[in-house]
């Protein structure tokens, strides 16, 4: 190493080290956590203080019988849709979001063989909070947007929803399909709930990819460490 790269290295420790707080929030701002992952389920203690309170139509509907021909047929992904993907650093969880989430749904509760849905984010819409950061990401380093504008799922098969449904109740299934990122596919299995509730078709979604399956470096420095897991998940309302 020549004295000059070595000059360099030292300087950028003494930022961190010497700087103290300093230096710790400059890093901890181009690396931090500004997003809160929402679901569109609402959490059991919600629904129990909304059918607490009474007296709304939402609360009368609750409980009721779903008709079959209310929930078969063509869905599509609403505005309100969200998709997270998340990594864990040697700090903290650091979340992304993107609200531009496109798609169809075939739902059929009396087959499950003929349920089938796809979706879309625009990669332009990824955001973490951070403009920099996003800048990155976006780029050729990692997800090449100038050549693939989009991150797709398919979703082939269901395991586990019910042929018959509940206003309000909340079901747990397995859904097999294909994340493509960059043009490369990964079979991926979400652990996933469900619900009817309102006349809309609320689908909160998980599951877990790597750096590795989509041909991504591993974004750890000297600063921090990133672990190789990548946590994605959809929070989708679907509408008739």
């Amino acid at each position: 190493m020549n004295k000059k790269a070595r000059n360099w290295i030292i300087a950028a420790a003494a930022v961190v080290v010497i700087g103290g707080a300093g230096g710790y929030a400059l890093v901890n701002n181009y690396l931090g956590n500004n997003v809160e992952i929402e679901s569109v389920l609402p959490t059991q203690a919600a629904a129990n203080a909304k059918t607490a309170a009474g007296g709304t139509a939402e609360a009368a509907a609750a409980g009721a019988a779903v008709a079959a021909d209310q929930l078969n047929g063509t869905w599509k992904i609403a505005d309100a849709s969200k998709v997270y993907f998340s990594v864990t650093t040697s700090q903290e969880e650091v979340n992304f979001v993107d609200d531009q989430v496109s798609g169809t749904w075939e739902v059929n509760v009396g087959d499950a063989a003929q349920t089938s849905g796809s979706g879309a984010i625009e990669v332009d819409a990824i955001d973490s909070g951070n403009a920099q950061r996003d800048e990155h990401i976006k780029s050729d380093d990692y997800f090449q947007m100038s050549k693939y504008p989009q991150a797709t799922f398919a979703a082939k098969s269901f395991d586990g929803l019910p042929q018959e449904w509940t206003e309000g109740q909340v079901y747990d299934f397995k859904m097999d399909g294909t994340l493509t990122v960059k043009g490369i596919e990964k079979p991926v299995t979400f652990e996933a709930k469900a619900s009817y509730q309102g006349g809309k078709l609320l689908l909160s979604g998980t599951t877990v990819v790597t750096f590795e399956d989509f041909g991504l470096a591993n974004p750890h420095s000297v600063v921090l460490s990133t672990e190789n897991e990548i946590n994605v998940q959809l929070e989708l309302t679907l509408e008739k």
